[in-house]
C-alpha cells in the first residue's frame, strides 16, 4: 500500500482513536475552564476537519462529556436552571458547529486564511449571540456578556481554535486524522 494513501486514510480504529483525543482535549478544557469551554472553537476546527456528520456527533459528544464531568465531578447543582442552560449549551454548540461548517463550504475555494477566520467569526457570532438572546430573553439576564467578559472568552476560543488546527495537523502527520473533508485551499496550495 503507498505510504501516502495509508496516512490519508485512517482505518477505523485510528479514526476512533483521533475522535477519543479529542474528547479528551474537550474535558481538560472543561475542568479548566468550567463555564467557558471553548464550543465555538470546537465547533469551527471540526468544521474545516471532519465531515458533517463527524462534526455534529463530536460536538454532541463534547457537550456530553461536559455535562457530565460538570455534574458528576464540578458538582453542578441538580436545579431547574442549570439543567436547562445545559440543554440550550448543547443546541447552541450544534448550532455553532453548523454556522461554522456552512460558511466553510461556501468559501471552499477562498484562500486558507479567510476560510479559517470567517468560520471562526460565524461559529464565534453563533456561539456567543446564541447564548446572549437565550439569556436576555428568559435565563437570567445579560450580565455574563459585558465587553470584557466577551473579549476573555473570544480570546479562549481563538487559542483553542488555534491548538485544535495544530492538533489536527500533527493528527494527519502520523496517520491519526484524515484530511479536512472540504477541498479548502491549503497554505501550501493557495
Amino acid at each position: 500500500m503507498n505510504q501516502n494513501l495509508a496516512t490519508a486514510t485512517p482505518n477505523l480504529s485510528r479514526r476512533v482513536l483521533w475522535l477519543t483525543l479529542l474528547v479528551v482535549a474537550s474535558v481538560g478544557f472543561t475542568f479548566g475552564f468550567a463555564c467557558a469551554v471553548p464550543f465555538a472553537a470546537f465547533g469551527a476546527a471540526t468544521a474545516l476537519t471532519l465531515n458533517t456528520r463527524d462534526a455534529l456527533l463530536l460536538t454532541v459528544a463534547l457537550w456530553l462529556v461536559n455535562q457530565l464531568v460538570g455534574f458528576g465531578v464540578l458538582d453542578y447543582p441538580w436545579n431547574g436552571p442549570t439543567l436547562l442552560w445545559g440543554g440550550v449549551l448543547g443546541t447552541v454548540a450544534m448550532l455553532t458547529t453548523a454556522a461554522a461548517r456552512i460558511a466553510s463550504t461556501r468559501l471552499a475555494r477562498a484562500p486558507y486564511g479567510v476560510a479559517l477566520v470567517t468560520s471562526f467569526v460565524a461559529a464565534f457570532i453563533v456561539y456567543e449571540g446564541g447564548l446572549y438572546l437565550v439569556s436576555a430573553a428568559w435565563l437570567g439576564g445579560t450580565g455574563g456578556f459585558a465587553a470584557p467578559i466577551v473579549a476573555y472568552i473570544a480570546g479562549l476560543n481563538f487559542l483553542a481554535f488555534a491548538g485544535l488546527l495544530i492538533l489536527d495537523r500533527l493528527g494527519r502527520t502520523v496517520g491519526l486524522a484524515a484530511p479536512p473533508s472540504l477541498a479548502i485551499a491549503s497554505p501550501r496550495h493557495a
